[in-house]
């Protein structure tokens, strides 16, 4: 061989890498059937082999003439396999390069490791799957439809990545306990967390009505067109559920129409595209936002199951196909409605909260909003100064109102600033429509608008009574949707462009052309439904208090409750099994704030202030009677030292509508006929802006109180709408409430003040070191306050060592809990000099704080020398058999302690052993709780005759 000429030896070796190299011809011969049975698009392979003339025209025919995608396949392979290797080849890389529409081989060509020539790679690929380019006109419609917030004004051309601040979002079990938080998007559709229920489909996310459900299902769009909501699907499908209202009753359609009609129509192969979706209906992503706005008057239980996705019928049945899995099975969906709305458990498969902002959301939403930085600080500090405003602004939809009027003071008025009064959420609906009637104000461009709002509104009657009167009609009607030639004749086409009103998509089948309005929000229907109320004086008493009884629970007997006659034998309509009242409630809450004293300067303008006068009457009296007939309902409980009166969440919108009216004479009749000096708001939906209601009515006992507000989202602005109930507070619960240090100080700096505290409850909030150094400062400076839960925070060793110092000087204190931080062993170690002979403390819990041995061996040593201590928490730590010796040593020398918990440590059958011994010398240890610890239960059976070690 080393004879051979230079040029033999490089044929030889072009001859061993040619032999070296897989047969593409024999490739697709052995992985024939794999290959008919995943690729299902044919149409594509032929284009592209057409178009490098590898195929003929005849040969494109041939191939596309057989009745099966199977046998088109086979064809294609058949006639690749004789042209030869390039031509097999390239088919090959065709199903490469066009990820897309044979994503069922991306295994497969790694698995032989396909590696196209260079001759190969210089071919062009045109992906020509109408599967794929159905995908990318959603993503393309989806990014151009979602580039700008729409949700609140027709002309507001803001950015959405520019402008979107995430909200509080809370995964919830059934029952309404907090299951974890929602740190990303893609949480939502991972099984990872919040999962509830495996057999369910839908996603459901429900919250108050402007805390910005709509807005987050738009970021979601947003960034799935841009590629960057990672989750999987391959079709995006976006629905508002307000539009199956719109369809007729007779009316009947498939689902392939549903998809494409109503979303986005294929350009290529419809057929193809709805078959490839109902084959793999993983592939697809479905929103409907808002499941709480669909009104209809048929009993959906009367409609039958839909099973076939080929088969027309009413759309609302379509609908409940896809929700329940009926069709489309396995899709995954996003459903979002107000609070309150019912959901039939079988069908979701998460409960998301979501609970608008957070002080830290607020401050990232108003970087946002104003640019400048000078307008910002002045905005930040108009804030700060007013809790009434920060609290208001916790509401995404409130909190952008309140920015727009920042905005139209400074352009008007060269000014940041709003009154500095106390603002209710009438005022803030008064203002926003002041700004919107100033669109249609002719000024000179160099000179500032300084016309009142009374002008305002004077010269904008006619528009305002035309809107007023749409919005009560469809109210009525629960319509929320208007034809611009039946319901709006009375508007102008000017009137159409001052913002209050947005054109949305006809829903007809036959695709008219005819315009279609909606307000921009349905909080502003509620505004102007309720500002017609108000201003037309036709209406009497019985249409008045009309929605007050569409409010009223359906089994609550009316007869003694409403001073009106008409009232006493009305019951809600109650047959929509959609049916949610909050724009009702809004409606009432606006009712009352336009009636109060405060607005009458501005009233009396647009209606006789004899009308007035009789309508406020009216209302006044309505709330006296209605208010005492509810309280009697209500649950009552008698405590050691509280009378406890447990409310229901339809409570907070009657404060909240007291709180409008202004009226001190009903604040002082309610706390009056509360008749309790306990109030229990727990579970209540109570935000950061009902505080200022919740307060209005509490300020007027007239002796000390408990409060519990565990389980709602005061947070911090809350709290800061609390303080002139602070004074009265002996009990305090805020338990689940999204607090942080902020509010904490407040708590401290008010409650210190006049030392009558006793309970102090802020399990579950985002409380740092630094909060857990006001609540020991607190502890020290109120020898009245004897319970703090304080679990499940973010304390660590600094903030452990704080409070364990302050109850250690403590000679009152009777119950500490802190479970769920992470004190560590210097922190448990700081605790256990603080129960070294403490006189009072009773019950005690540092479960899940990261202790160790060590920290539990000083525990236990400490604990020799306590005397009453009798519930003991050490669950969820890192306790071994060497702790439990110590606990076992400590046993035989306390003989206080009556309860041990130990559950889910690092104890095994030695440790046990040892405690049971000691119980031998304790006769007052009532139990030792070792669930959860490796101990076998072949090994427990050891200590069955100590009745006294639970170890399963």
């Amino acid at each position: 061989m080393e004879d051979q000429p230079a040029g033999n030896a490089e044929l030889i070796q072009q001859a061993q890498s040619a032999a070296s190299q897989p047969s593409f011809v024999n490739l697709l011969k052995v992985h024939r059937e794999l290959l008919v049975g995943r690729v299902q698009n044919t149409q594509c392979l032929i284009d592209n082999l057409l178009k490098n003339e590898y195929f003929s025209t005849e040969d494109a025919e041939i191939a596309s003439q057989y009745p099966t995608q199977a046998d088109k396949v086979r064809k294609i392979l058949d006639l690749a396999q004789s042209k030869g290797e390039e031509v097999a080849e390239y088919c090959i890389y065709v199903l490469q390069q066009v990820a897309d529409a044979y994503y069922e081989l991306h295994p497969w060509l790694e698995e032989i490791g396909f590696c196209p020539s260079e001759v190969i790679c210089n071919k062009p690929v045109e992906n020509t799957d109408p599967v794929s380019r159905y995908h990318q006109k959603l993503k393309d419609e989806l990014g151009r439809d979602t580039k700008f917030i729409m949700s609140y004004a027709q002309k507001d051309d803001r950015l959405l990545e520019e402008t979107y601040a995430a909200n509080i979002m809370e995964f919830i079990k059934q029952n309404n306990e907090k299951l974890g938080s929602v740190n990303s998007l893609e949480d939502l559709l991972s099984d990872d967390i919040g999962l509830i229920n495996e057999e369910g489909e839908t996603i459901y996310v429900f919250g108050d009505a402007g805390i910005g459900k709509s807005i987050l299902l738009q970021k979601m769009q947003n960034l799935w067109s841009k590629g960057e909501f990672n989750i999987g699907a391959k079709f995006f499908f976006r629905f508002r559920c307000r539009m199956f209202s719109c369809f007729k009753k007779d009316e009947a359609i498939c689902l392939k129409d549903l998809l494409f009609k109503y979303n986005c129509f294929p350009d290529q192969d419809p057929d193809e595209v709805f078959d490839f979706i109902v084959k793999f209906p993983h592939t697809v992503l479905f929103t409907f936002d808002g499941f709480d706005e669909i009104h209809s008057d048929f009993d959906v239980s009367s409609i039958p199951e839909i099973c076939s996705p080929n088969e027309s019928i009413h759309p609302l049945a379509l609908l409940v196909g896809i929700l329940s899995g009926k069709l489309l099975k396995g899709s995954r969906k996003i459903l979002t409605a107000r609070t309150g709305t019912e959901v039939h458990q079988s069908v979701v498969r998460k409960k998301v909260h979501l609970q608008g902002f957070s002080s830290i959301n607020l401050k990232e939403y108003t970087k946002m909003f104003f640019k400048d930085e000078a307008q910002r600080t002045l905005v930040l500090n108009q804030l700060e100064a007013n809790p009434n405003l920060s609290s208001l602004c916790s509401v995404p939809l409130f909190c952008w109102i309140i920015f727009r009027c920042f905005d139209h003071f400074h352009s008007e008025f060269d000014t940041h600033e709003l009154p500095d009064v106390t603002l209710t959420l009438t005022d803030i609906f008064l203002l926003m429509t002041e700004v919107h009637l100033n669109r249609a104000q002719k000024t000179n461009l160099l000179k500032k608008n300084n016309q009142s709002q009374v002008e305002t509104y004077r010269s904008s009657k006619e528009t305002l009574f035309a809107l007023s009167k749409i919005a009560h009609g469809g109210m009525q009607k629960s319509r929320f949707v208007f034809d611009q030639d039946d319901d709006m004749a009375e508007l102008s086409e000017q009137d159409l462009h001052l913002g209050f009103l947005r054109p949305v998509p006809h829903y007809e089948a036959d695709g008219g052309d005819q315009s279609s309005y909606e307000f921009l929000h349905l909080i502003l229907q509620s505004f102007f439904t309720a500002f017609f109320l108000v201003t037309e004086e036709k209406v009497g008493a019985k249409e008045l208090l009309r929605f007050f009884a569409e409010c009223s629970p359906q089994d609550t007997t009316l007869s003694s409750c409403f001073p009106i006659a008409w009232l006493k034998n009305h019951h809600p309509t109650g047959e929509d099994p959609f049916r949610n009242n909050e724009h009702f409630h809004f409606t009432n809450l606006f009712l009352c704030g336009l009636l109060s004293k405060g607005r009458h300067k501005l009233m009396r303008h647009l209606v006789s202030p004899a009308s007035l006068k009789k309508k406020r009457k009216v209302l006044l009296s309505f709330f006296f009677e209605s208010m005492k007939y509810h309280l009697k309902g209500l649950t009552r409980a008698r405590l050691k030292e509280y009378k406890q009166l447990q409310v229901k969440p339809n409570f907070v919108w009657m404060l909240r509508c007291i709180y409008e009216t202004q009226s001190e004479k009903i604040g002082k009749g309610v706390a009056k006929n509360m008749s309790a000096n306990y109030i229990k708001l727990t579970y209540c939906n109570a935000y950061s802006a009902d505080c200022s209601a919740i307060s209005f009515v509490m300020n007027h006992f007239q002796k000390q109180l408990a409060l519990d507000l565990d389980n709602n989202n005061i947070n911090d602005y809350g709290i800061k709408q609390l303080l002139p109930c602070f004074r009265k507070l002996t009990v305090l619960r805020l338990s689940v409430n999204q607090i942080t240090d902020q509010g904490i100080r407040v708590l401290y700096e008010e409650l210190s003040k006049y030392k009558i505290i006793t309970y102090l409850g802020l399990y579950n909030n985002q409380i740092t070191d630094i909060g857990a150094k006001y609540v020991a400062r607190l502890i020290e400076e109120c020898p009245s306050l004897t319970y703090v839960k304080i679990g499940a925070n973010k304390i660590t060793t600094e903030g452990g060592k704080s409070l364990a110092y302050a109850i250690q000087k403590s000679k009152t204190m009777y119950e500490i809990g802190m479970w769920g931080n992470q004190v560590g062993d210097e922190g448990a170690k700081a605790f256990a000099e603080a129960l070294r002979n403490h006189p009072t403390i009773t019950n005690v819990s540092l479960a899940f704080n990261g202790i160790t041995t060590e920290g539990g061996k000083s525990i236990a040593e400490a604990m020799k020398h306590n005397s009453t201590v009798n519930i003991f928490w050490l669950t969820k730590n890192e306790l071994d058999d060497e702790a439990a010796e110590c606990f076992a040593e400590m046993i035989k020398v306390n003989k206080r302690l009556g309860h041990l918990w130990l559950i889910q440590n690092q104890i095994t059958a030695r440790g046990a052993k040892c405690l049971a011994d000691a119980l031998q010398d304790n006769t007052a240890l009532k139990e030792i709780c070792l669930n959860g610890n490796p101990i076998s239960q072949e090994e427990a059976k050891a200590f069955e005759s100590e009745k006294r070690l639970i170890c399963f």
